[in-house]
């Protein structure tokens, strides 16, 4: 059969597969990370106490196993994709030039995020929903609670801000480059300096590592999914048109 002709190759039939299922697994993530933070937070806000405890625990609990199982396997497909593009020595040829820096911006972000699901909101909303269960069944709360509460939301909100500028470059770098796109790269040093500073400094903020977990930018950026978006939209106008179109253009 024809599909199982050069079948790993870079351009093979399972590259194609791999991609699909990327994507696949992807839009499951994100879409999930955007139904938490824009219609499951907004609404809980309104509901009861026990209306919220009954929705933790019969609608959260089942949509953070697809939520972090979907990131798991975006995580793995990716990986996988790499591989298969980068094909051993071919490695520094695909993430070289202006397709590899697109990619490799695009995964700094995407592999926080993946991060942030399994390290930060997963294991505080553990504590949250296993807090709501004690207290349905008559136990005492856990003070802990709110604390864990407020870290898992600072981190999908974090991980919302990041997507934007993740999707960006990853469609970015797998599609046709736009005629207006500048085609030749200047040194990357700048560019990167640039990059890694904004990111580093917003999941360290996210974290609570600077300033605190309520500290000034952790308020304007994440208390409302709102400002959350905008604030997406300008880390990707800073990315774009300052490093990529500024730095990377000179």
């Amino acid at each position: 059969m024809e599909i199982f002709e050069n079948f790993a190759d870079p351009s093979g039939p399972l590259s194609f597969l791999t991609r699909f299922a990327h994507v696949l697994s992807g839009v499951t993530w994100i879409g999930l990370l955007y139904f938490f933070n824009f219609v499951q937070v907004p609404a809980y806000a309104e509901f009861s106490d026990g209306a919220r405890s009954e929705g933790l625990r019969k609608l959260t609990f089942r949509a953070l196993w697809w939520f972090r199982y979907a990131a798991l396997l975006t995580f793995l497909f990716g990986v996988m994709l790499l591989a298969i593009q980068g094909d051993g020595e071919n490695m520094d040829t695909y993430l070289s030039g202006i397709g590899g820096t697109a990619i490799l911006t695009g995964m700094l972000f995407g592999i926080t995020m993946f991060l942030n699901v399994w390290g930060v909101i997963w294991r505080n909303q553990k504590v949250v929903i296993g807090n709501a269960e004690n207290v349905a069944n008559g136990g005492e709360a856990n003070p802990e609670a709110p604390a864990a509460a407020k870290r898992a939301a600072r981190a999908s909100r974090c991980n919302t801000l990041f997507s934007i500028t993740m999707l960006f470059f990853m469609v970015f770098a797998a599609h046709a480059w736009p005629s207006w796109v500048g085609q030749d790269l200047g040194t990357t040093v700048g560019y990167w300096a640039l990059v890694l500073v904004l990111w580093a400094f917003i999941e360290a903020s996210a974290l609570g590592l600077v300033g605190g977990i309520d500290s000034a930018f952790n308020k304007a950026a994440f208390d409302k999914h709102q400002h959350t978006i905008w604030f997406g939209f300008g880390l990707l106008a800073i990315v774009y048109f300052v490093g990529w179109e500024l730095i990377l253009g000179a």
